[in-house]
């Protein structure tokens, strides 16, 4: 029965392994040695496709990382990602730029030895972001002291200023490093970073006084004009605009939306203060960038014996105060050269062409030893004075083979720095390689590769070397020419197998090489390099005239660049060529004495769009970062190796024999588990401490037989731990019942308490709304009127007038006689009286005194009479308008002015003739009464609730149409013939006073309707 599960399950392991690789062609695999198809290019370029579409830009090539620019955030540089990739196995994660910092890292720590990551790629690839990833990552992940961040923050400071100094638009890459970089970080026994020292490369210096059509110069000159300081920009003699200056203006792009130099300017600016720049320090350094931008500008004109003058000297004034040098000895350097003979020296003028060609190579000169100054000196602020064993991990950022159009002797010198990368790269890897086969006891099969050292020699090989053929033909007495250089290559070089010109082609290729030409066919293709300037590129001659002006300069950073002692030594300095043969060899020496790691960026397209992937352009870089040739070392061997520890943990689920538990040696247990999956002999080697898998796909069907297996574990281990989680829940379950029952009986209990309080507070607030009905509106009451006033309207839907006509409407409440009041109110004052609508909402009182504020005098006096309404007023005297404060009080049957204890006047409704008031906001009323009934005249009052008080009036006199709304002035009877006149008019404040005539004027405030 056991034997027939067994067979039923690895008939199923067998029917999985079998179509196991289906599933993995959706997103590639992250290891280019897994292809089957290891050496077809166009399986390298799908696998990098796929993993593109799913914004997987990282593969690996064994430990090498290739890297695709995305040209988008893709939220991947986060500092949880940082931890998560902090001290895991290198191949436990997928690959990432992190993966490579932290095995260097952590090998470093463990092993105490040195280390170095070499990124490169094209323009625009990426390779300067990656180097910034890899600081960033150190700068989070690596234990940090207070007095060690300072050396961290310059070193990842250091990066902006090098960036600003030494990067360009180019057609290609909006921040191209225009010259190559090695960054060691040193660290402490702790693994603390505490230092760190650059080395450069062969910055491009013919980029500052020439750039193609689309580019720019260096980024520090358009920075330096758009967000430097006035004070500073008029202390060195410049405009903000960059097309005023020639070395800025030839690319016809000097200002790019893509680029912010305002911005990038204020990061530089931190980046020289945390890097320890001292203000002097800037004051020359930028003195020297601003004289380049003038030294562009100098004009020069040809003189009737045909040499060059400078008629304006406004740009050589300002050279000569920026770099504190006489004017003079300027002038006559740029159009005079100094020519030494035995016993004396002999001046001869220049021509113009010589004269610009002096004054492009003094700029070039200029800034390019300032380049390798501002170098030295963040070096400087980065050393360690801490002199104990220190272990380093050197970042070495430099340009990928270049193939253009026209390629010229930066691109010869580049792609022969390439070659030797090349080389030390499958040198290194097959060493590895087979040092790791040794190590294991497995047989070592010799692997077919092709050696570049033939390419490398054919530049470098002593006396016979191209670079030495060049070096003869500078030096050499007699005109030297290009065309003589290449001639001279054609007879010391032309035999030999990777090189070709058009006299030495056969009929086919000379089609495509030109007569000043030479073709190289390097490990990853043919170049074909235009010898034009060859000769001038690599001699960069300062003429000794001007060198003599530069060494008396009293800028401190020209001083420390042009030494005294050049002018002593008569020999001739080294070529650039040489240079750089010899800084190539040094950097050669550093990185052999260090482990290596390796990052190939590529960029997708030319337009730096994200989510697209240009097969021509991306097989183009393959080809020229040797990425085919590299797996093919690889893959020459072994696809996949394991520490048998490793392997067993991660596969022995698959075997009964070592699940769940191997006690025997780990290599036992392999072996049991591969016989017991059916290995094949040719499938697999057993070394001494690891398993070596020849090919991908046996790796793949033991992955997804895992997968299978796994399935079933999690069936298993789910059933056993769901009874489990059902019993636990029973009696959570059971107990959570009786706990919710009590709870529901108490929150009854507390919900029928609440509810009675609510009813007695309900109850409550209505009994003292009624007690305090007859009150003016107040939170005592204010519900128990809305409540009245609701039932109401409730019912006289159902008691409405059956004809218009009809006045018989249901009688409102008591409490709702405002309602009845306002009525009238409308009547009398709608549309006819502003500040009418403003009064709606202000319910109307019963009275707006009290009895207890009458005196009680006037209470006597008027006792037979019951109070209706009282309010305060200010009475105007018919003849000289005093104001006098009063009282008016209305009774069932007349109106009583009243002072303190004196009623002085009573008007008495029969005799009261009407009421007069203006259409403005002013609250003047005046009562008419009968000339021949009274002694006293009309009454003039100005009242604070005047449509309240006019109402109640019209109410009590009970008579049609009394109320006179008048517009302009209106007539008062003051005495028996004898008349006033009050004039209403508007203004920007109210006022009443009696104007010239003798007339009351009262000024009201009209508001915006």
């Amino acid at each position: 029965m056991e034997s027939k599960k067994e067979d039923v399950r690895r008939k199923h392991i067998r029917l999985h392994m079998e179509g196991a690789l289906t599933a993995r062609d959706k997103v590639g695999v992250q290891d280019f040695v897994l292809l089957d198809a290891y050496t077809s290019e166009s399986a390298f370029v799908d696998n990098l496709r796929k993993r593109f579409n799913e914004n997987l830009i990282y593969t690996y090539i064994g430990t090498l990382l290739v890297s695709v620019n995305p040209y988008q955030e893709l939220g991947i540089y986060t500092v949880s990602q940082m931890e998560l990739y902090q001290g895991v196995n290198f191949f436990e994660l997928p690959p990432h730029v992190y993966a490579i910092a932290d095995n260097a890292y952590r090998m470093m720590c463990s092993e105490l030895n040195n280390h170095f990551i070499l990124i490169s790629g094209e323009s625009g690839a990426g390779k300067t972001e990656a180097s910034k990833k890899i600081l960033q990552y150190f700068a989070v992940t690596c234990p940090m002291t207070q007095s060690l961040q300072i050396a961290r923050d310059r070193l990842l400071l250091s990066n902006p200023v090098l960036e600003a100094f030494g990067n360009a638009r180019t057609l290609r890459n909006d921040n191209s490093s225009r010259f190559g970089k090695y960054m060691d970080i040193q660290f402490d026994f702790q693994g603390i970073p505490v230092g760190g020292h650059i080395i450069s490369y062969l910055i491009e210096k013919s980029r500052v006084v020439y750039q193609n059509q689309g580019e720019r110069n260096f980024h520090i000159f358009y920075q330096l004009l758009a967000g430097g300081e006035e004070e500073r920009l008029a202390f060195l003699g410049l405009e903000r605009d960059p097309q005023l200056y020639k070395y800025l203006s030839q690319g016809h792009c000097a200002k790019e939306s893509s680029i912010n130099d305002k911005n990038d300017w204020k990061t530089v600016s931190n980046a020289f203060s945390v890097i320890d720049f001292t203000e002097a320090d800037l004051e020359n350094l930028f003195g020297i960038i601003a004289s380049v931008l003038h030294l562009g500008n100098i004009g020069f004109e040809e003189d009737d014996q045909g040499c060059a003058t400078i008629p304006d000297t406004h740009e050589i004034k300002w050279i000569a105060k920026l770099l504190g040098v006489h004017p003079a000895d300027l002038l006559e350097a740029l159009t005079h050269r100094k020519i030494e003979a035995k016993t004396e020296e002999v001046i001869c003028p220049l021509t113009l062409e010589l004269s610009v060609y002096a004054r492009d190579a003094m700029a070039k000169a200029v800034y390019g030893r300032t380049f390798t100054w501002l170098v030295n000196k963040i070096n400087s602020s980065l050393v360690n004075k801490d002199f104990t064993r220190k272990t380093v991990i050197g970042l070495l950022d430099i340009y990928g083979f270049e193939v253009f159009d026209k390629n010229g002797f930066e691109q010869f010198c580049i792609n022969y720095c390439n070659e030797k990368l090349q080389q030390l790269l499958i040198e290194r890897t097959l060493k590895a390689e087979q040092a790791e086969y040794e190590m294991e006891g497995i047989e070592w099969e010799p692997i077919k590769y092709f050696n570049n050292k033939i390419i490398c020699d054919l530049v470098e090989e002593r006396h016979k070397g191209i670079i030495s053929i060049l070096d003869e033909e500078c030096i050499r007495p007699g005109p030297a020419t290009d065309l003589s250089f290449l001639e001279k290559l054609e007879e010391k070089v032309g035999k030999h197998a990777h090189f070709e010109t058009r006299k030495l082609a056969g009929p086919k290729g000379r089609k495509r090489i030109g007569w000043m030409e030479f073709r190289l066919l390097h490990y990853a293709g043919e170049v074909t390099y235009c010898t034009k300037g060859f000769l001038e590129k690599n001699n960069d001659l300062l003429y000794r005239h001007l060198k003599e002006v530069l060494c008396k300069s009293k800028n401190v950073i020209l001083r420390e660049c042009f030494l005294r002692a050049e002018l002593e030594n008569r020999r001739r300095p080294p070529t650039v060529g040489t240079q750089f043969k010899n800084s190539l060899s040094s950097l050669l020496e550093i990185l052999i004495s260090k482990e290596p790691s390796y990052i190939r960026c590529i960029k997708p397209n030319d337009r730096k769009e994200p989510s697209k992937f240009d097969d021509f352009l991306i097989r183009h870089q393959i080809k020229y970062l040797g990425l085919m040739e590299h797996l093919r070392v690889r893959r020459a061997g072994f696809a996949y190796r394991r520490k048998y520890e490793h392997f067993l943990q991660r596969y022995k689920s698959l075997c009964p024999d070592t699940w769940p538990h191997w006690h025997g040696p780990p290599a036992e247990g392999v072996e049991r588990l591969i016989n017991y999956m059916g290995y094949k002999p040719e499938e697999y080697k057993l070394g001494k401490t690891k398993i070596f898998i020849r090919f991908p796909r046996t790796l793949f069907a033991t992955e997804d037989a895992l997968e299978f297996c796994k399935h079933q574990l999690v069936a298993r281990i789910q059933a056993t731990y769901k009874s489990c989680l059902g019993r636990r829940e029973y009696v959570k379950k059971r107990q959570a019942a009786i706990k919710l029952e009590a709870h529901w009986r108490g929150a009854l209990a507390r919900k029928a308490i609440q509810r009675r309080k609510w009813a007695v507070r309900i109850i409550r607030k209505f009994i003292k709304g009624f007690i305090s009905r007859n009150k003016p509106l107040c939170p005592d009451n204010e519900e128990f009127i809305v409540f009245v006033r609701k039932n109401y309207i409730l019912n006289l839907r159902y008691h409405l007038p059956k004809t218009v006509l009809d006045k018989s409407w249901l009688r409102p409440p008591g409490i709702l006689e405002n309602m009845q009041q306002k009525v009238v109110t409308s009547e009398i004052f709608r549309g006819r009286k502003d500040g009418y609508t403003e009064s709606l909402n202000q319910p109307f009182a019963n009275s707006r005194i009290n009895e207890g504020d009458i005196n009680p005098k006037v209470l006597q006096l008027i006792s037979h009479e019951k109070i209706q309404y009282g309010v305060p007023v200010i009475k105007y005297d018919r003849k000289g308008f005093k104001a006098r404060q009063r009282q008016l009080i209305l009774t069932q049957k007349a109106a009583y002015v009243v002072e303190l204890a004196k009623i002085k006047q009573k008007i008495e409704y029969s005799a009261l003739k009407g009421v007069s008031t203006s259409n403005l906001r002013d609250g003047i009323l005046v009562i008419h009464v009968s000339p021949e009934d009274k002694q006293k005249g009309d009454a003039v009052l100005q009242c604070g609730h005047m449509f309240e008080a006019v109402t109640k009036l019209v109410m009590l006199v009970k008579k049609e149409n009394i109320v006179n709304v008048v517009q302009g002035s209106l007539q008062f009877f003051i005495s028996p013939g004898k008349e006033g006149t009050i004039v209403f008019d508007t203004g920007p404040e109210e006022q009443i006073y009696k104007n010239k005539n003798g007339q009351l004027t009262v000024v009201s405030v009209r508001r915006k309707s």
